[in-house]
């Protein structure tokens, strides 16, 4: 069984905040299967940012209202990436990529419960901090009509 300790006191970031989001966006896209040495690299990645993560969520989490809605949310974030941990090396490379998979949209999940729970917003196209004025709201729309994505941009990255 492949198990990571929960309670591990990580003091410091494996990765910043974005390195973590851009290699889990990776994995989780790729349209082909990744060789068996790429998957057994992303395992440790994924799960030395969860270890990184899951405290630290928790901490922003426990300082907000009892039943405050975005901490509760995380909260289930940080149990689901602590069930994903604890899922055993799967037979096979598909599933084996799978079970990776899942480790990667925890990553991906607890770095947007960190931004939301410390008031952080990025832009949606480059992925940076925005941090002044210089933004503009994108809300787009797809040809069906169902909003694929909304947020906030830097007025440099607008179309």
């Amino acid at each position: 069984m492949n198990t990571v300790p929960h309670t591990a006191n990580a003091s410091a970031r494996p990765a910043p905040l974005a390195q973590m989001r851009s290699s889990a966006s990776w994995f989780v896209g790729q349209a082909t299967l990744p060789g068996h040495q790429t998957v057994l690299g992303f395992v440790d990645e994924f799960q030395a940012d969860l270890e990184w993560l899951v405290p630290r969520v928790e901490q922003l989490a426990a300082a907000l209202p009892e039943g405050d809605g975005p901490a509760r949310m995380a909260l289930a974030g940080v149990s689901e990436a602590r069930q994903r941990l604890d899922l055993p090396e799967a037979s096979g490379l598909q599933g084996e990529v799978r079970r990776v998979e899942r480790l990667a949209r925890s990553v991906l999940a607890l770095c947007d419960h960190h931004d939301v729970l410390t008031g952080m917003v990025r832009c949606l196209v480059c992925d940076q901090r925005i941090e002044d004025d210089a933004w503009t709201p994108y809300d787009k729309v797809s040809p069906s009509g169902g909003a694929i994505r909304a947020g906030r941009i830097h007025q440099g990255c607008a179309p």
